[in-house]
């Protein structure tokens, strides 16, 4: 007669069988030390993911300006700005719009609203399209502009 496998079963086998509060924290320490190296790589890929984004953005708003400039016969005025992409401006007649979805001028990747001026202060250009960038004011250094 056999008997059961269940009859023969070490000692050791029926313990119940876990992991111990320092193994534990030293999972806890390894899984810290790798947060705290690929979060700030992590945040530095966003941030220039932004930035791309945002001279993508306004290569795409200079294609729809001179859209614009085709239809009416020149870039909207300073102060028309891009609004004049979604609602016709008062003394503009050729207007084939909207140029832009959304019913509101576009808003940069950190949420600012763009900066047009037409003409240009820039020498070679037609109008300037710029964003503020990460730090969203006039500081010269983290301005993007059209090319």
């Amino acid at each position: 007669m056999r008997d059961s496998p269940v009859l023969f079963r070490k000692a050791t086998e029926s313990r119940d069988q876990g992991f111990t509060l320092l193994e534990l924290l030293v999972v806890i320490v390894i899984l810290g030390l790798l947060i705290g190296l690929v979060a700030p790589a992590a945040l530095r890929q966003l941030g220039g993911a932004r930035v791309s984004v945002a001279h993508q953005s306004i290569e795409r708003l200079s294609s729809v300006l001179d859209l614009y400039k085709l239809d009416v016969g020149l870039y909207p005025t300073t102060e028309q700005g891009l609004e004049a992409l979604v609602e016709r401006p008062a003394d503009v007649e050729a207007w084939n719009g909207p140029y832009l979805k959304g019913g509101k001028a576009p808003a940069d990747p950190w949420n600012h609203p763009y900066v047009y001026s037409s003409p240009s202060t820039r020498s070679g250009h037609d109008y300037d399209l710029c964003s503020h960038g990460p730090s969203g004011g006039d500081a010269g250094q983290d301005m993007i502009c059209n090319p």
